[in-house]
């Protein structure tokens, strides 16, 4: 009798776990359909009830303004909501929304977990930190490793900032990062994607291209001048002609923009500018390509 009904339990765990992951698939696919407001109300249950796919996916939907209204707010929490459970498409998006918000400290603390996670987008954004110091110890052997394994997974961005870094840097030193990256991805867990059938049928949905990043590609075609008290950051370089060379690189998505080489110490801050609001410069670190961060002018 007590093995019946220890049996009869044992079911009806796997079936409510069934239930669950199918219902995550059923949001799933009507998000796929463009029928997001049955895609939030299928996930949003599961959400409060803990399921990080369906956090994640919530997060999602309040970022991107779909089946919701824009609540950049409540994306953040439901974020840190899945973040917090190992969520890997969550502290790589709460990091980078974070980081491109200006609050690095916040940010590098998800994307250093992803990155270690072998994520590419962290790895880009963490490895490119590390390399000029921005909000960590600066350690370029080691931002270069991330960097590179970033490009190695395919990354475009990644493989664009790993010829910067391969111009800045002796052959010794490339020699030292190479090394560095064979070791760390042989050490870690498997890339993202390297999951079983069963596993990937209920993916977190990620939507490739954000609204914001799509609007502020036809901004560098108004004949307007720049105006504004906001910069992006795109970086501290040990010589001046390295921030040149990167800003003559980027110029053409930042038209009407100009460069500003800031003295820091023994580093050349490179900022463009200006933008009328931080959330223009923001925008803009997503269209450049490269790892950057909004500041205000001083």
């Amino acid at each position: 009798m007590r093995y019946s009904h220890l049996t009869s339990l044992i079911f009806s765990a796997a079936l409510a776990a069934s239930v669950s992951a199918q219902s995550v698939k059923t949001g799933i696919d009507a998000w796929q359909r463009s029928d997001y407001a049955t895609a939030v109300a299928v996930w949003r249950p599961l959400a409060e009830k803990g399921d990080a796919d369906a956090q994640f996916n919530l997060g999602q939907a309040y970022r991107l303004g779909r089946g919701v209204s824009i609540n950049l707010a409540a994306a953040q929490t439901w974020f840190e909501r899945a973040a917090e459970k190992g969520h890997l498409d969550a502290q790589t998006t709460l990091g980078l929304m974070l980081f491109q918000n200006g609050n690095r400290t916040g940010g590098l603390r998800w994307i250093k977990l992803a990155a270690e996670k072998s994520e590419p987008r962290a790895m880009l954004v963490y490895g490119t930190a590390l390399f000029n110091g921005d909000g960590v110890g600066q350690d370029t052997t080691l931002g270069y490793a991330y960097v590179a394994r970033a490009a190695a997974q395919g990354l475009m961005a990644a493989r664009d900032t790993l010829t910067q870094l391969d111009g800045m840097l002796s052959p010794d030193e490339r020699k030292k990062g190479q090394a560095l990256a064979a070791a760390r991805a042989k050490a870690a867990p498997p890339p993202p994607g390297a999951k079983s059938p069963a596993k990937a049928s209920v993916k977190a949905v990620k939507p490739a291209a954000p609204p914001a990043a799509r609007v502020v590609q036809a901004a560098p075609k108004s004949p307007a001048p720049a105006t504004g008290n906001w910069r992006i950051q795109l970086g501290a370089f040990s010589q001046r002609s390295s921030a040149e060379a990167l800003f003559r690189k980027v110029t053409g998505k930042l038209s009407g923009r100009q460069a500003y080489y800031l003295p820091a110490g023994t580093v050349t801050r490179l900022q463009v500018g200006p933008f009328e609001s931080k959330a223009a410069a923001s925008a803009a670190c997503q269209a450049v390509g490269q790892a950057c961060f909004p500041v205000a002018a001083k």
